[in-house]
């Protein structure tokens, strides 16, 4: 028992008590002497009591009331059985509590407060029925940590808190000990049992770290099981099944071997999937892990004429690089496959045959995982592959706009875009982003004039020199959807438009996505047509492509067909360089070297044939340049640039390796080993300088250890600097720190945490000695099921010592928990401020009459009133 003051700043407030000393000393007042003392006397138990009021005093009383929180488990592991012997624990408990208070608190990966009295256990058949599956709680974890701060947080300070753990023990995230001795309460725990439902579970797959292309070796697969039956285990090779076969599974762990190798792949994917009659969980049934081997360097080449190309890759082959060739539609669709290959080579395809995702994943692939990614030169290349404004625009060392040179006849442009109703939203938003882009890429000496239809037809901007680029782009800024399709309005005006200037080329960009009502179509393109006016069309989602098709096709230009909207900017791009007709070259020219470099240093460019064209790029200001194209012109615009992005090197090549531009290098004896030398150089570095790298995988992430030789003297590397990249399956990025924990050996832990996504994590190691990378190599981890389907025992052992650390029970009945707990008491604070205001009001009224009546007086005729009182 105990006194204190929650405001005890305001006790500064008893020095007044001199002030009202210093008063009483220089009163005026006429009173006896006895009545200023007791009036000194109550003004300062007055002033007392105000400030105790003031300051917070609290009575402080100690209590061994208690408060409990049970906190139940209902993850995965958690069967019916489990849930059951929790019911009744709870049910008792929730009986015999009386006036003890009791909460509940439910967890998996996290936790949540339910009503006690309220709270159903989960039925399947209920939650199939009754609850969205986006609403459903993550049961895939155990975490019990996470659990006790939204417990504490229920008990007030004024009782004893008690937690009781409800689980089977096997948390799968967090650290329950730990957690258990910072919270600083009691907890006891009470065991739940495990499943003992049939269940057959794919423990692991066990691969060696690194083998050599074509080398065979062991596959060891482990299964769990606790019951004896049959399974039939099936073996793939990224998606091809190359082993099917049936065992006998018993009571325990099972291991079985197969042998295997891999052939002209540097990463490959094995997957393993059991099936066992009477397993009632089949999501861990499925595990899945990736080799690296040891051999050739593997390149990629995209080419939508793959036989054209033929003779690139033979050249690549023949200096013991292994080359595939595939069709745009083979473009990998994930970081797995993009894996597979050192390099990618995009020849002759359009970004209009690439998503967005996949032109992303290259990027990913070159910045994080250190890949090599070249384009080759087409008429589907750079800025004519509408890669302008594009992630794979961003990753190569040129640009993919130009400036066109004076003596190129200049060009008038005209827009005209529809603005209906059904052109609302993201597609409008696209259009006007094109329209701008487009703008951008004209030259001063140019001109454009941008055309707004629905109903009828609106002159956003009329025509004028594309040097008023921001005051063009504010027009287009300001078109609105609303209203019905009239494209022939647009065309009339888009061609009244362009007869008013001189320029020698005159090109039309008309894009919608409706149909439109009728006109004379056919005429008024033929009018264009003899005043020297071409005609492209653009027709988004369900546009009326007949039409459209009809008006490019008369029109001398070009029809395209989207459907995914965000591909406007690109096909609005690619018409505006094409209609400028400067964007290739295609004059006879030698190339020049600009840069030397040692990776042509035993290659005679200057013997070389010439090339026939090439696309016209600019390289950016940080790359490369390393070639350049030399004609009569004396031009010297860049022919092979690189630089490096990231971890990875990318490289621009504005002339092509096939037959059109490079037809007389097919017989030139440099080719095979030119095209060697550069695609080595921009290809994954794996550098491992006598090094050893391992990946060892656990519960919720894996530990990886890096042990690094000098190759020349044979010592441990020490002091280095090095970090391992993680890309995530979601293509999140986290950058782990390696730290050294032994001579030449480097370690990290990587955590993907309780909510980690199914699927492949990409690991990029890099170690380096100053600015020079001693080890750069890529590794991949697969994480499947997650840890809470995995059959465990209850792991009673972590529960008891919880308990015995904290001073609680392990195993109680539920009477026991509400028994008195001598020897934890908690304080139970009385607030006195309203007593003590009511103490002084009393004694305000006390010193008012003190201060108003002379009680000398009174006294003096209190007897005589006496004495009247006693004769009536």
């Amino acid at each position: 028992m105990s006194f204190e003051f929650s405001h005890p700043q305001y006790l500064i407030g008893l020095t007044f008590i001199a002030v009202l000393i210093w008063g009483f000393r220089y009163s005026l007042t006429d009173f006896p002497k006895w009545q200023r003392y007791f009036s000194l006397a109550v003004r300062v138990v007055l002033l007392t009591l105000i400030v105790f009021a003031l300051s917070g005093l609290t009575f402080m009383s100690s209590t061994h009331e208690k408060m409990l929180v049970f906190l139940l488990d209902q993850s995965r592991s958690i069967d019916a059985a489990a849930n059951e012997k929790a019911k009744q624990f709870l049910e008792t408990a929730e009986k015999i509590a009386g006036k003890t208070p009791i909460h509940l608190v439910t967890f998996a990966a996290d936790p949540q407060v339910q009503h006690f009295e309220s709270f159903i256990f989960p039925s399947s058949d209920l939650v199939q029925k009754t609850v969205p599956v986006s609403e459903l709680p993550n049961t895939n974890a155990t975490n019990i940590a996470a659990a006790l701060e939204p417990a504490l947080a229920l008990i007030p300070p004024h009782y004893v808190p008690h937690l009781v753990i409800l689980s089977d023990g096997n948390e799968t995230a967090g650290d329950i000990l730990s957690a258990s001795i910072r919270g600083g309460v009691t907890i006891s725990t009470v065991p739940l049992p495990v499943s003992t439902e049939p269940e057959v579970q794919l423990t692991d797959i066990k691969l060696p770290v690194q083998v050599r292309q074509g080398e065979p070796f062991y596959l060891d697969i482990v299964i769990q099981s606790n019951y004896n039956t049959e399974g039939t285990i099936t073996l793939y090779k990224d998606s091809f099944k190359v082993i099917e076969e049936t065992k006998n599974l018993k009571i325990g762990e099972n291991i079985f071997r197969f042998r295997q190798s891999v052939d002209n792949q540097r990463q490959q994917e094995f997957s393993v999937t059991v099936v066992a009659g009477g397993d009632t969980i089949l999501d861990n049934n499925r595990a899945s892990r990736l080799l690296f081997t040891g051999g050739k360097p593997r390149v990629l080449v995209i080419d939508t004429e793959t036989k054209t190309i033929r003779d690139f890759v033979s050249a690549l082959q023949e200096q013991d690089i292994a080359a595939e060739v595939r069709p745009p539609e083979g473009v990998p669709k994930t970081l797995e496959e993009l894996n597979h290959f050192d390099a990618i080579i995009l020849s002759n395809i359009p970004a209009t045959l690439l998503t967005l995702e996949q032109m992303e994943l290259l990027r990913i692939y070159l910045r994080d995982l250190g890949g090599g990614v070249m384009m080759l030169g087409s008429e589907q290349s750079f800025g004519l592959g509408m890669y302008y404004k594009t992630p794979i625009e961003e990753i190569l060392p040129v640009r993919c706009d130009f400036e066109k040179e004076k003596e190129k006849p200049s060009l008038a442009i005209s827009l005209v875009i529809d603005r209906s109703g059904s052109m609302g939203g993201q597609k409008m938003e696209l259009a006007k982003d094109a329209a701008k882009a487009a703008v951008e890429l004209l030259s001063p000496r140019d001109f454009v004039t941008v055309i707004a239809f629905d109903h009828e037809s609106y002159v956003v901007s009329a025509i004028q020199s594309a040097v008023s680029t921001n005051t063009i782009n504010a027009a287009i800024s300001t078109i609105e959807a609303a209203g019905g399709t009239n494209i022939y309005s647009g065309l009339i005006d888009a061609h009244e438009q362009l007869r008013r200037t001189s320029a020698r080329l005159k090109h039309v960009i008309l894009l919608t996505d409706g149909h439109s009502s009728p006109g004379d179509y056919e005429g008024i393109v033929r009018q264009m047509v003899s005043d020297q006016i071409t005609v492209s069309t653009v027709g988004v989602g369900d546009a009326d492509n007949e039409l459209l098709k009809m008006i490019a096709q008369n029109g001398k230009g070009r029809h395209y067909s989207c459907n995914d909207p965000k591909a406007i900017p690109q096909i609005f791009a690619k018409e505006t360089i094409t209609a400028g007709k400067s964007a290739i070259q295609e004059i006879p020219f030698v190339p020049v070297i600009v840069t030397p470099t040692e990776v042509l240093a035993d290659i005679d460019i200057e013997t070389a044939p010439p090339l026939l064209g090439y696309v016209v790029t600019r390289a950016k200001p940080t790359s490369q340049f390393i070639l350049a194209t030399q004609n009569e012109a004396g031009t010297g615009d860049p022919l092979l640039v690189w630089w490096r992005y990231g971890l990875g090197m990318s490289a621009a090549f504005t002339s092509d390796a096939k037959s059109r531009w490079g037809a007389e290098w097919l017989t030139w004896s440099g080719y095979s080993k030119f095209w060697a030398q550069i695609v080595r150089q921009i290809m994954r570095q794996s550098n491992q300088q006598n090094s050893k790298l391992e990946i060892q995988q656990h519960s919720g992430g894996v530990h990886l250890t890096l042990d690094v030789l000098d190759d020349e003297k044979n010592y441990y590397i020490n002091e280095a600097t090095g970090q391992t990249t993680v890309i995530h399956p979601d293509l999140s990025k986290e950058e782990i720190m390696l730290q050294q924990t032994a001579p030449g050996r480097y370690e990290a832990d990587i955590d993907f945490g309780n909510k980690n996504h199914q699927g492949g994590y990409h690991l990029q190691t890099v170690l380096g000695v100053g600015e020079k990378n001693i080890v750069n190599q890529s590794r991949g981890v697969m994480i499947g099921y997650p840890e809470e389907l995995r059959l465990k025992p209850a792991n009673n052992d972590l529960l008891q010592q919880v308990a015995e650390l904290t001073g609680g029970l392990f195993n109680p009945k539920p009477e026991e928990l509400f028994r008195p707990d001598p020897n934890h008491t908690a304080w139970r604070a009385t607030p006195l401020w309203s007593y003590l205001l009511t103490v002084a009001a009393f004694f305000f009224v006390l010193d008012v009459l003190l201060r108003r009546i002379d009680l000398k007086q009174f006294r003096n005729n209190f007897p005589s009133i006496f004495r009247n009182n006693s004769q009536q």
